[in-house]
């Protein structure tokens, strides 16, 4: 589990690198591999592994837009901002969503089955950009929009008032 954290560390902040302190300026710098100590080496290779579960689980098209980044941090930048884009992106596609969700309403033709896959696109999409629904208010939702065929087991999950 730490080791988890300390290479979710290293992808998020960047890596750990290795410095010796110096008694004229600069005061400090990177060690050249040579200089590393045992605990050095063992950081170093956490490095590696954290960029190795990077580039192992992307696809040969991202790997192109990323096979030039130096370290994990570069990596986890250009996918994150590739796959939620900038901020300002990010916040639109929340609100496209949002307006998405709370104009969803059940199509006449459309199965239950279809229109539940439908709005868990929806909400998943919400919920990947950290913009979360509450589960009570997600099945008052759906309890809105069925058919009136639905409705007096609508009635009866309404009056439970266990949402």
């Amino acid at each position: 589990m730490a080791e988890d954290c300390e290479l979710c560390d290293i992808i998020c902040y960047g890596p750990y690198v290795p410095i010796k302190v110096l008694e004229e300026l600069p005061f400090s710098m990177a060690k050249t591999s040579k200089e590393y100590t045992e605990v050095d080496k063992i950081v170093v290779e956490k490095n590696f592994r954290a960029k190795k579960i990077l580039v192992c689980r992307i696809g040969p098209k991202e790997y192109n837009r990323i096979s030039t980044c130096d370290t994990t941090k570069e990596i986890w930048d250009l996918l994150q901002t590739g796959h939620e884009g900038t901020t300002q992106v990010k916040h639109s596609k929340i609100d496209m969503l949002t307006t998405e969700y709370e104009l969803f309403k059940m199509t006449n033709d459309e199965s239950i089955q279809d229109m539940h896959t439908r709005f868990t696109s929806v909400i998943n999409e919400l919920h990947s950009l950290d913009e979360i629904i509450p589960r009570n208010m997600l099945v008052r939702k759906i309890l809105n929009f069925l058919p009136s065929s639905w409705e007096s087991k609508v009635n009866v999950i309404t009056e439970s008032k266990d949402l």
